[in-house]
């Protein structure tokens, strides 16, 4: 199971044929950045949500019609996180997030809301700017790393600005993988539990 999630997500997969049987090593590198998790298609510019609710249904719709679950699925998973306290994290940043029964791949989403939205935040800013995270529950230990990874990224003001600017999706893909590298921590492969 590490070896598929290591081709899937991009990692560094070298095997080696260790005998006539078939019998094989595999040697993996285990961690890997947001980069690998985060691309164009994985970007939402200019959605318009009334609210934290509404948003947070637009966010299950896109992570659902990836995973192959179902809307309330997914939904029901970030509100019951949601219960526990509010994902924002200030300065106009949410990052809702989740772990999912089963072994389906971590999926990352970013969007840009057209107008700020109240959501909850501490520092009772709305927010513009959300990342979310779902993980595979078999292989939690990853999605405290790449929250994390997500969190140094977002550290900068400036960073900040440039998201809020961003005219297309390539565009803020280019900017999370700039920052990503660029300091930021690689993040855990899943692991088979």
């Amino acid at each position: 199971m590490q070896a598929l999630w290591e081709a899937l997500l991009g990692g560094k997969v070298n095997v080696q044929q260790a005998n006539q049987t078939g019998q094989t090593a595999a040697t993996m590198e285990t961690r890997m950045g947001i980069s690998n998790l985060f691309s164009a298609s994985d970007v939402i510019l200019d959605v318009t949500a009334s609210n934290k609710q509404n948003l947070l249904e637009i966010m299950a719709g896109e992570a659902a019609s990836r995973l192959g679950r179902s809307n309330q699925e997914i939904l029901e998973a970030l509100q019951s996180r949601e219960q526990i306290g509010s994902t924002a994290l200030g300065k106009g940043i949410a990052l809702p997030h989740a772990e999912l029964r089963g072994n389906d791949p971590p999926v990352i989403l970013f969007t840009r809301l057209h107008r700020p939205i109240d959501f909850d935040a501490r520092d009772d800013e709305p927010v513009d700017l959300i990342f979310l995270v779902l993980w595979p529950a078999a292989a939690g230990k990853g999605l405290l790393s790449a929250m994390s990874e997500i969190c140094r990224t977002l550290r900068d003001p400036q960073s900040l600005r440039r998201l809020r600017h961003a005219k297309t999706p390539e565009d803020v893909v280019q900017l999370v993988h700039q920052l990503a590298t660029s300091g930021a921590g690689q993040i855990a492969a899943p692991e088979e539990t």
